[in-house]
């Protein structure tokens, strides 16, 4: 199996308003970078794109160090959230609706294709890869704007 170092970012103007996302993929010397947006949406929606985005360019099962500063998405994976709301019929708790279940949803499919490593960064922090996400997730949420 190849290992793929794969970072994400999200940005929205207002939460919700407009939104981009970028990734940067990379394998051996080879790297590759994706980014996209919407008119409407939120941080979290732009953050879990990035990631199955970037997942779903893979074209084949891979070893996945991904790089993230989303706490929302790296908590729900690694902790069990996610799962858990599925089973729960998409609830966080008996009154709550999970968000996103549509994203969530097609990251848990990705998931069990693709064997993820998750880590944290700090963002707007310095760490060069982070940086350049944000900066085409800025970048996209700016062809939104009105």
């Amino acid at each position: 199996m190849k290992t793929v170092e794969i970072f994400t970012d999200g940005a929205c103007s207002g939460n919700p308003g407009p939104g981009g996302w970028g990734a940067i993929l990379r394998y051996g010397e080879n790297v590759k970078e994706l980014s996209g947006g919407s008119a409407d949406t939120t941080n979290n929606r732009m953050e879990l794109t990035a990631v199955i985005s970037a997942l779903e360019a893979l074209k084949e099962p891979c070893k996945v160090v991904l790089t993230s500063d989303s706490k929302y998405i790296i908590d729900a994976v690694t902790l069990g959230w996610a799962k858990k709301w599925k089973s729960n019929g998409w609830k966080r708790n008996a009154k709550e609706k999970a968000l996103n279940p549509d994203l969530w949803e097609r990251l848990l499919e990705l998931l069990d294709v693709h064997d993820v490593k998750f880590v944290w960064v700090k963002g707007h922090a310095g760490h060069a890869e982070n940086e350049r996400c944000d900066a085409m997730a800025v970048e996209q949420s700016k062809k939104y704007s009105k």
